[in-house]
């Protein structure tokens, strides 16, 4: 058996022996937008409500939200006006379709574990044919719940639902009264849907807002109906909906494609469970899953390898690397200390090691009279060899996500002059850092309040943090007007102007004033010079 395969476009049918009960697993992530942008930034919105917006009908409307905001209230399709009167500390991002469909795919690509026919079912679900699958997860019950707790785990919100055909799981999954995992019987797709409304078979709204006009609700309303009047008043659209849901006409999950594979095994003749033995076999993997990706230009960014012991139980170990790399011998050095931590059991009887994130990989050689000079710019660019075995090991260690760069961002307002990116994922600015319109602090500060005393239009005293202080100069006022294509409640105050004041005692601030505020001229402390 080779060690990995591409998937075709669809599963092959079976040309002899009884055909098993066709099974389909129907996955729904209600909220992948709004979580997947939450996952970006930690995880958390700083206990706001926190939504995905896109435009729709001339305005920004709420697109995915989180469970907060929906407790709140607010609802898909709302505008963010209407929405920010209800909860004025919303925190809104723009949607990033693209982004969106390339989480949905990697999502695609993880639930293989389980079947090896998975596909992508809109924007945001999954399709599974699990048929003879669900028996080594024990049964589809214990199956679909591993899957919504799995995800769970990684921050996603799921439902799931199987059942005979693709189109009664989707149902399922979606308008079942339960959010628990849903199991239809076999042959029961016609009375598990009886109760859904039409919206479960997944009708255009025009049919639906045909058939209410008739005065048809629920799916066993519709089935009623002789199916030539049906297809006569309702069109063929909706006839082929309602067979794909009862099974009727057949719907197969496409897989998604998967490419070239970088898996390698090796089955051992007998168990082991010293570390050094493990290891042993590691190297010899490595050194042909390195040959492999030499032959194809490639490196690796992440792998896996599974330590399958004799009890029958799996033990995955992942590392990542922050430059793609197909030397044995570094990749080796990252498994050492998830090895030694690893719990073999009994016994561990076969290995198997992947690279589960391959990136194209091209040797670069300096030389000449210029050689030195690309070479300290390598450094300062991060490319160092010895810089990216650091940012392995302390990624391994601390997560890849916690390793961060800054970055220049286009926008006026100071405190979104830069932003962080992944110091493994993100290349380092080329060129100079842009310089700012005037002197900016070296540490910024969320705003604090404070009390100024003008004299001759200039601040000479100012109350903060509970003390008072007199000020010895003040440089400014500079004007910052905020961003009128962003409705960013902390500038809702209107324009400020800012000041650079050095207080008598030698403390240098960096403070504004909002002279348009709703209340009055109001006064914050937003950075230290040092």
């Amino acid at each position: 058996m080779p060690d990995s395969a591409p998937l075709a476009a669809t599963a092959p049918a079976r040309t002899h022996g009884p055909a098993a009960p066709r099974r389909v697993a129907s996955v729904w992530l209600p909220r992948l937008a709004a979580e997947r942008a939450l996952r970006r930034l930690g995880g958390d919105a700083g206990g706001a409500p926190f939504t995905v917006v896109a435009p729709a009908k001339g305005a920004l409307r709420l697109a995915s939200l989180c469970p907060l905001a929906e407790a709140s209230g607010l609802r898909a399709g709302m505008g963010l006006t209407d929405a920010r009167a209800i909860r004025p500390d919303l925190r809104a991002v723009p949607a990033d379709p693209p982004a969106e469909a390339g989480f949905l795919r990697a999502l695609a690509r993880w639930a293989v574990r389980y079947s090896p026919w998975v596909g992508e079912d809109g924007v945001d679900g999954l399709a599974l044919d699990v048929t003879g699958c669900a028996h080594l997860f024990g049964g589809e019950g214990p199956m679909l719940a591993d899957i919504v707790s799995r995800l769970a785990e990684r921050g996603l919100t799921a439902c799931a639902a199987v059942a005979d055909a693709r189109g009664a799981a989707w149902a399922l999954a979606r308008f079942a009264a339960s959010q628990a995992p849903v199991v239809a019987p076999r042959g029961g797709a016609r009375e598990a849907l009886a109760a859904l409304p039409l919206a479960a078979l997944r009708l255009e709204p025009e049919a639906l807002a045909a058939l209410g006009r008739l005065g048809l609700r629920r799916v066993d309303e519709l089935a009623r109906l002789p199916r030539g009047a049906l297809a006569r008043r309702a069109g063929l659209d909706v006839a082929r909906r309602l067979d794909q849901a009862f099974g009727a006409e057949p719907e197969p999950v496409r897989a998604a494609p998967q490419g070239p594979g970088y898996a390698v095994r090796l089955r051992l003749p007998e168990p082991v469970g010293r570390v050094e033995d493990v290891a042993a076999g590691l190297d010899r993997l490595l050194a042909r899953l390195c040959e492999r990706l030499a032959e194809r230009g490639m490196g690796a960014r992440r792998l896996r390898l599974a330590l399958r012991r004799v009890d029958g139980a799996d033990v995955s170990l992942d590392v990542g690397l922050a430059r793609p790399s197909r030397e044995a011998g570094a990749i080796a050095a990252l498994f050492a200390r998830p090895l030694g931590e690893a719990d073999a059991g009994f016994g561990v009887d076969a290995l198997r090691l992947e690279a589960t994130v391959v990136e194209p990989l091209s040797a670069t050689q300096h030389r000449g009279p210029l050689a030195a000079p690309q070479a300290r710019d390598a450094v300062e660019r991060g490319e160092d060899a010895a810089f990216a075995a650091l940012l392995g090991r302390l990624g391994n260690r601390l997560g890849f996500d916690r390793l961060t760069r800054p970055l220049p961002a286009e926008s006026h307002i100071p405190a979104r002059a830069f932003t962080t990116a992944s110091a493994a994922f993100a290349a380092p600015h080329a060129g100079d850092w842009p310089a700012p319109p005037g002197l900016r602090p070296i540490a910024l500060l969320r705003p604090e309040p404070g009390e100024a005393t003008r004299r001759s239009g200039r601040p000479v005293s100012l109350r903060w943090r509970r003390r008072a202080h007199r000020l010895a100069v003040a440089i400014g006022p500079e004007r910052i007007a905020p961003e009128w294509w962003l409705d960013d409640p902390a500038w809702r105050d209107g324009p400020r102007d800012y000041w650079r004041v050095e207080t008598e005692d030698g403390l240098r601030l960096w403070l504004f004033c909002a002279p348009a505020a709703p209340g009055g001229p109001i006064w914050r402390v937003e950075g230290l010079f040092g």
